[in-house]
């Protein structure tokens, strides 16, 4: 790049990335700067809901997640205790139902995914770097960036600076945005395994049994990415050398058929919990800086928003930019308004769904089963566990309204 980039991106993840290649493809130019030398799992980011992968489709960047080995799983089936495996199966939601041309949920493992948008980024003529170091920003009208890469110091001066540096963002830290954040409910470990040839690749499964709620997502071929919440009294179950064997037999599911295949699965990759706390920024952005992803406030990993909140991100950001000729921090407002409604609503969708998944108390039990009760009797009480799928713009106001949720637990 021999002159100053149009846009310099911090952060070559899955907002990074998608950014990079909707803007190269309308002629921008983009400089992407990443920290890591190549992409690791990193246990999240690798199901898109349904809302995400029509955001995916609507940006042009789906035929790269399937040619990058992405494949639909059609079904979600609801099961664990109190539930018959054979009823669960049956009550399977139909992940295709939502957007016409989606025909489910998108798997694809994160390394590969953000391969396959750097590698389309690239195509696109956007220049990236890898082992970027000691990032420095001033915002401003014309805002600086001061970043090594290969033993120098290099400055840049983009018309604009977008983080998207993820959890923790430097960039978010150094435009001194303001977060704020939930307290901390339980914690959300994961754990790729091979090897569990046998186990149906046309549904996904979530349920809860005894102290603990699992995930199993399957990825094609025997591989599949296990999640599991749980206590944060029982953190240190899962750490250390014992950690993948112990997490591994939380897989011997009472109420979920042939899950001994699961358990005996071999690990192939880290085993790693992050706590499940919401976090945002009201404002991500400041003169000449704006934030995407999850350097801009992440919601609940237990409901599965990130890479469909990425998207979105990006969608009304490119369209800001596309939009106006000047790019002043006032061009963001519509994308910091949209964005706060949005979180607001995946929050309550969050906070939720973790109340009623991911206690385990008696009274907690008791809840669930009075729930299961009568969604029996109504299955119209369903509406709110289909925002994480549907997304939070579909469904009524009052889907986010305590009284649904009254109506849902009532005895």
């Amino acid at each position: 790049m021999t002159r100053e980039p149009d846009v310099a991106i911090v952060g070559a993840g899955v907002a990074g990335a998608a950014l990079a290649v909707v803007l190269a493809r309308r002629g921008v130019s983009v400089l992407l700067l990443e920290k890591q030398l190549q992409h690791v799992d990193r246990v999240l980011g690798e199901s898109v809901v349904p809302w995400g992968v029509e955001e995916a489709r609507r940006l042009g960047l789906l035929d790269s997640l399937l040619a990058a080995g992405g494949h639909f799983v059609p079904r979600l089936v609801l099961c664990g205790e109190g539930v018959d495996p054979d009823a669960a199966r049956e009550r399977a939601i139909d992940l295709g139902q939502f957007f016409p041309g989606v025909p489910g949920a998108l798997k694809i493992g994160h390394p590969a995914l953000c391969r396959a948008l750097c590698g389309a980024a690239e195509a696109a003529g956007a220049v990236l770097l890898s082992g970027v170091s000691r990032m420095q920003i001033e915002p401003g009208p014309r805002p600086v960036l001061v970043y090594n890469h290969r033993g120098a110091q290099i400055a840049a001066r983009p018309r604009l600076i977008v983080g998207a540096d993820g959890r923790g963002s430097i960039v978010a830290r150094q435009i001194r945005a303001s977060a704020g954040s939930d307290t901390l409910h339980h914690i959300f470990g994961g754990l790729l395994v091979d090897g569990a040839d046998g186990w149906p690749d046309d549904h996904y499964a979530i349920g809860t049994e005894g102290r603990g709620t699992f995930y199993i997502f399957p990825q094609g071929g025997g591989r599949f990415r296990l999640y599991f919440a749980y206590g944060v009294e029982r953190r240190r179950e899962f750490a250390g050398p014992d950690g993948r064997r112990n997490f591994l037999g939380q897989f011997r599911l009472e109420t979920v058929p042939g899950s001994e295949v699961l358990a005996a699965a071999r690990p192939a990759g880290p085993c790693r919990g992050y706590p499940n706390a919401d976090s945002w920024i009201d404002r991500p952005m400041a003169p000449g800086v704006v934030l995407i992803g999850d350097a801009a406030g992440h919601n609940d990993p237990t409901i599965g928003q990130g890479i469909s909140i990425a998207f979105r991100d990006v969608s009304l950001v490119a369209e800001a930019l596309f939009g106006n000729a000047s790019w002043s921090e006032a061009v963001f407002e519509l994308y910091a308004e949209e964005r706060r409604a949005r979180m607001a609503r995946l929050r309550i969708a969050g906070r939720e769904f973790s109340r009623y998944r991911c206690e385990y108390s008696g009274e907690a039990r008791a809840r669930r089963a009075a729930a299961q009760r009568n969604l029996a009797a109504d299955p119209g009480l369903a509406a709110p566990f289909l925002v994480p799928l549907a997304g939070p713009d579909i469904l009524p106001a009052e889907t986010y309204e305590a009284a649904a949720w009254d109506r849902l637990y009532a005895y």
